[in-house]
């Protein structure tokens, strides 16, 4: 299979690189290509132009090359922190530029006579992987857990992606080694099992 990362965070020696990293790694030693869209470290432009904003738009290379691996994948892995209950700016921007109309999926007008998305990529399932700190109980108590909702219904739903599966580790400002050992001990297991080897 043909896996699409894409990691979100500034710092190149980050938790979430680690993650990334370990999904990866066992992704390979299954034998899987995996196409890494490192965003940060690329210096990915979030903003989107207003003559992208056509479906059938002419695009910069860069953002056609991000569009065909992503329509090329069979499989989506995405690892980011989660800052005030969302994606990273630069991440929101790849969805809004890559993720788009004409490439993820398009409207066409069903049965019903009312348009609705119809998915044009090939991916099987998706894998969520954020990082936070505030603790689980809190986030669900208090904020409702808004990335879960985002990658789920919205971005999965949306796009009509089969199978969209998350981890969230948190909190990982008080973290010890061990925690994070079993962490990417968890990542490994997480990708290996939504993408198997042949």
């Amino acid at each position: 299979m043909k896996i699409l990362l894409v990691v979100a965070h500034p710092n190149p020696a980050s938790f979430n690189h680690a993650l990334a990293a370990a999904a990866a790694e066992s992704l390979r030693t299954l034998g899987h290509e995996v196409i890494v869209q490192d965003l940060c470290a690329e210096n990915f432009d979030p903003v989107t132009p207003a003559a992208e904003f056509p479906k059938n738009a002419p695009l910069p290379p860069d953002i056609a090359r991000r569009c065909a691996e992503l329509t090329a994948a069979d499989g989506l892995i995405v690892v980011h922190p989660n800052w005030w209950g969302q994606p990273p700016a630069i991440l929101k921007g790849w969805l809004d530029r890559v993720v788009r109309n004409g490439v993820a999926y398009e409207f066409r007008v069903g049965p019903n006579g009312k348009p609705g998305p119809v998915p044009l990529h090939k991916l099987r399932a998706a894998l969520v992987i954020n990082t936070g700190n505030t603790p689980l109980e809190a986030e669900l108590a208090l904020y409702g857990d808004p990335l879960d909702n985002l990658w789920k219904r919205c971005v999965g739903g949306m796009c009509g992606i089969p199978r969209t599966e998350r981890l969230y580790f948190t909190p990982v400002i008080v973290s010890t080694p061990e925690q994070r050992a079993a962490w990417l001990a968890e990542t490994r297991t997480a990708a290996t099992a939504l993408f198997p080897g042949a």
